[in-house]
């Protein structure tokens, strides 16, 4: 039930909510933490959250359901009050965000636009991801499933993953399939999302140069001199980092 330890922990946790949104949040940079609180979306979305649960744990009907629908019908964050929330969270804009009922998030993570940590099926029990801390999430990515996102994960915008990730692994694509970024994982939260790298398109690339090659061979044994049809090559991403790394 309630409690003085309860209450001094929820209070730190909005703290630390806070300081995330000064910290991972450019926008935020010379805001007000009162500023913060009463304009971010996404900080009342956590701080809705945290109540709700709460009140969930406890056992009070009604309360913390309702809590959670005028939180998504302002803000656009539809979070259970089952699900469990680290410290530090940061939802980045937050419309359209979705969290179920049994995921679980850990300390500093963040979340931006558009994001789903989703069910698959109609199987009950654990059936939501579990993200490890400091885990970062890009724009539209859908989690699906009891999966685990190993610490310092980060997923690409518009990824789909129902597989299990790695620590300090990237991931791309529809499925999506770990990455490295020149032959390194990516550091902070600041990723070039951008100017990750794409498994399929790398792997038609190679199709393509192979095809131009055997084009090339055949055109060269059967005395042919005309020259084979060009393969237009894939277009190569590059450019400054957005995030100004």
């Amino acid at each position: 039930m309630f409690g003085l330890s309860t209450l001094t922990r929820v209070a730190g946790e909005l703290r630390r909510d806070v300081a995330a949104a000064h910290q991972r949040d450019p926008a935020a940079r010379g805001v007000s933490s009162t500023e913060i609180l009463t304009s971010w979306p996404g900080v009342h979305a956590v701080i809705s959250h945290r109540i709700a649960h709460v009140l969930f744990e406890a056992g009070v009907p009604v309360a913390p359901r309702s809590i959670a629908y005028v939180s998504r019908a302002i803000t656009g964050v539809e979070i259970h009050p089952a699900a469990k929330i680290g410290k530090g969270l940061l939802i980045d804009h937050g419309s359209g965000v979705v969290i179920g009922e049994t995921a679980e998030i850990g300390d500093d993570v963040t979340i931006y636009q558009g994001v789903t940590l989703g069910g698959t099926g109609f199987a009950t029990g654990k059936r939501h991801p579990t993200l490890a801390d400091e885990v970062t999430v890009g724009s539209g990515a859908r989690l699906l499933g009891p999966i685990e996102v190993g610490r310092g994960a980060k997923i690409g915008a518009n990824s789909v993953v129902i597989t299990d990730v790695p620590a300090n692994a990237t991931v791309v694509g529809n499925p999506g399939h770990v990455v490295r970024v020149d032959g390194r994982k990516p550091l902070g939260p600041d990723a070039d999302w951008i100017h990750l790298p794409d498994p399929v398109a790398e792997a038609i690339m190679r199709l393509s140069e192979r095809i131009e090659s055997l084009d090339a061979r055949v055109a060269e044994l059967g005395g042919d001199e005309s020259q084979a049809a060009p393969v237009l090559p894939l277009r190569s991403v590059r450019g400054p980092n957005p995030a100004g790394g």
